[in-house]
């Protein structure tokens, strides 16, 4: 059994329009509720093996408050291919996790992190910036992701449910 968490990027900054997507940095919001969700996975006894992070600004930023938070001290991997990712992007870069992972983070964006949500358990919900996803997954390994694997959704949070 692997455990996935789904991480949504925090809430990012609109306040420059000049700036590439790629680029945009988190506002004052996504900096309150990325440390957040840290607490929440120190608190739940969550945190990752590894973690796969888009290489977009506001997921890094992201991913660096909720590790700061959190005390994770393991390997995050930035990957350009999560940035605005498909869920078979997704899958993808998850097959490639050694099998030896028990739990992995992905910090990505919509419609990517919510479609594969649904693709992996059936769920339809919404994920808001920030939100967290954690998924049983009933598979020894990573590389055995694919069609016809069911997971569990077994807790959603929300940062405004952390208010």
């Amino acid at each position: 059994m692997k455990t996935l968490l789904l991480l949504r990027h925090a809430k990012s900054s609109w306040d420059d329009p000049g700036l590439d997507d790629h680029d945009r940095p988190l506002n004052k919001r996504g900096r309150r509720d990325a440390p957040r969700m840290g607490r929440l996975l120190r608190d739940e006894k969550l945190l990752p093996d590894v973690v796969l992070c888009s290489t977009a600004e506001r997921a890094r930023e992201t991913a660096e408050a909720v590790s700061e938070t959190s005390g994770f001290s393991g390997e995050t991997r930035f990957l350009r291919g999560l940035y605005l990712a498909s869920p078979a992007d997704i899958l993808a870069a998850l097959r490639a996790i050694e099998a030896e992972v028990r739990t992995a983070m992905v910090v990505g964006h919509n419609p990517g992190i919510e479609e594969l949500l649904a693709v992996l358990t059936g769920a339809v919900e919404p994920l808001p910036t920030g939100a967290l996803a954690r998924i049983a997954l009933p598979v020894k390994s990573w590389k055995d992701l694919g069609p016809g694997v069911r997971g569990k959704l077994v807790r959603l949070w929300r940062p405004k449910d952390l208010e």
